[in-house]
């Protein structure tokens, strides 16, 4: 949960509808506490008895259907603070089936509904404790105006919940998710450490930042304290958000160093020194401050009303066993793999790489360098279904062929398109270039970044005198639907052609995505089509 990246939830994976002031029922297992007076005593769609699990084998996933409830339990045991009593177990019950119902689709196109690690939530062997607090909800989840509340939860918020919108930029912030001090937190649990200089060099290049760091600098915080941005003096990019700073120190040297983005940071010789409070993003529930709450006598309903104001406890029907999420697997356990009838590759010429890959009638190819064998027919299968089905959505016609390109690392990735590593990917002379498959994989994007770059193919030449935004917009509206409609009621200002062919950061990026698809979001809107909007 807590390796959630900055461009993932920014460019929309999750919407959140208009506010109410329903407030958290006094008790969740109580009739009243089971309607939401924002809509009566509707209840949202009924929740699926089974859900889909991947769970990781290395570089790929076996999938698992288990039932919800044993999956909910599961997650206690990987996400719960050790410990915790009953009441602090069934609120974090409630909001990781919640988590888990908003999600279902972040990894449709592997062909599961959710993975066991952090990208989604840690699963582990249930307790018996987390068992009774599963069973004890049962079907329980948070709701918003009738529709399942897009929730968070993190270790601790450091004392101060943050907003949404301060750790990915660009993302709505509902009411339900506030930034505000928080007393059951008090701020735990304070940490401290020493990053040398050459360390964190290291992470920053594998990340791909270029040039010698001299410096680096708090430049701005958000509302909650939190560092917003921090300035690189001698590396392009010039500056990282603080978030995005947890993530390219995480991935390198460990997890243990960046524990939030809540942090003081001086220089010490030959290293900076990192004095900070909390662990995790800080949005949403704090899983500390709900121990402390429920050791304090407090409930399971006083919990969530602390921590997700004006959301409500929903009890909702089960779906029919027979009426999976997502279309079926052939097996419930297995490698996930998607079928491809011919994977003999056409010619190519001499100076290209060699196509892994090739879709049954040819029209979607894939290149894949050495260590990614295996992935090529659920990357074909992804391209071609959704090359038919954007060019049904656009009303054009269908590219006769697509090619995909996966580079080795970020920096060949760089060479090749003229790009930096965060754009995640580009077309380059009507080709797809895309920065390592893991990489995509990891932050949950691969096949919304296909679909992106797929409407760029298609769009593109009659877009091309049209404001860099047009495109981009018209990429990210079709590639990705869930999140136009919050899109369309916000007022963000068009981005200039410089800030979407040049950003400063991987926050940057994110933020004039997210301006560029609500400028395109309104103008549709307003009764334009997509060739219209200029």
């Amino acid at each position: 949960m807590t390796r959630l990246v900055a461009l993932f939830i920014a460019l929309g994976v999750i919407g959140w509808g208009p506010g109410v002031k329903a407030p958290i029922a006094a008790d969740p297992r109580t009739a009243a506490a089971r309607q939401d007076p924002g809509r009566g005593a509707g209840a949202p769609a009924a929740v699926p008895v089974t859900i889909r699990v991947g769970i990781a084998r290395g570089a790929s996933y076996d999938v698992e259907t288990m039932p919800l409830e044993s999956y909910v339990a599961g997650v206690l045991a990987g996400e719960a603070a050790r410990g915790s009593t009953p009441a602090a177990l069934e609120a974090l019950a409630i909001t990781i089936r919640t988590f888990a119902l908003a999600n279902l689709g972040r990894h449709r196109a592997d062909g599961f509904d959710l993975c066991d690690q952090t990208h989604c939530q840690v699963l582990r062997s249930a307790t018996p404790e987390g068992g009774r607090a599963a069973q004890a909800t049962a079907g329980e989840l948070l709701t918003y105006r009738g529709t399942v509340a897009s929730v968070f939860y993190s270790a601790s918020c450091g004392g101060h919940t943050a907003l949404p919108s301060e750790v990915w930029p660009g993302a709505d912030n509902p009411p339900y998710l506030p930034s505000r001090k928080d007393t059951a937190c008090d701020g735990d649990p304070a940490w401290s450490d020493d990053i040398p200089d050459r360390d964190l060099s290291r992470a920053l290049a594998a990340a791909g930042f270029r040039g010698s760091l001299r410096k680096m600098r708090i430049a701005a915080r958000d509302g909650s304290g939190r560092v917003a941005r921090l300035a690189l003096d001698g590396l392009s990019p010039s500056e990282i958000s603080g978030q995005d700073l947890r993530s390219v120190v995480g991935r390198t040297l460990g997890w243990q160093h960046v524990k939030s983005a809540a942090f003081e940071l001086e220089r010490e010789r030959d290293a900076y020194r990192l004095t900070g409070n909390g662990s995790g993003h800080g949005v949403g529930l704090c899983v500390i401050g709900s121990v402390k709450l429920a050791e304090a006598g407090e409930g399971a309903s006083t919990i969530l009303g602390h921590y997700f104001p004006g959301a409500v406890v929903t009890s909702a029907a089960y779906r029919p066993a027979d009426s999976p999420p997502l279309a079926p697997l052939a097996a419930s356990r297995g490698p996930v793999a998607a079928p491809l009838a011919n994977t003999t590759p056409p010619p190519v010429p001499s100076s290209s790489v060699s196509l892994s890959a090739v879709s049954a009638d040819r029209s979607a190819l894939v290149s894949l360098p050495p260590g990614d064998e295996g992935e090529e027919r659920t990357l074909v299968a992804i391209a071609s279904r959704a090359r038919d089905e954007l060019a049904n959505a656009l009303g054009v016609e269908a590219p006769s062929r697509v090619t995909l390109r996966f580079h080795p690392t970020t920096a060949d990735y760089e060479r090749t398109t003229g790009r930096s590593w965060f754009t995640s990917a580009s077309v380059v002379t009507s080709e797809m270039h895309f920065v390592p498959l893991v990489s995509l994989r990891d932050r949950g994007i691969l096949e919304r970044t296909i679909r992106r770059e797929l409407v760029h193919v298609m769009v593109d030449s009659t877009l091309a005198d049209r404001p860099a935004w047009v495109r981009e917009g018209a990429a990210l509206y079709f590639a990705d639907p869930s999140a136009n409609a919050a899109a369309a009621a916000g007022r963000l200002s068009c981005p200039t052609d410089a800030e979407l062919l040049k950003p400063v950061s991987p926050g940057g990026l994110a933020d004039v995505y997210a301006r560029a698809r609500s400028c395109f979001a309104r103008q549709i809107a307003a009764g334009r089509s997509w060739r219209e909007v200029k």
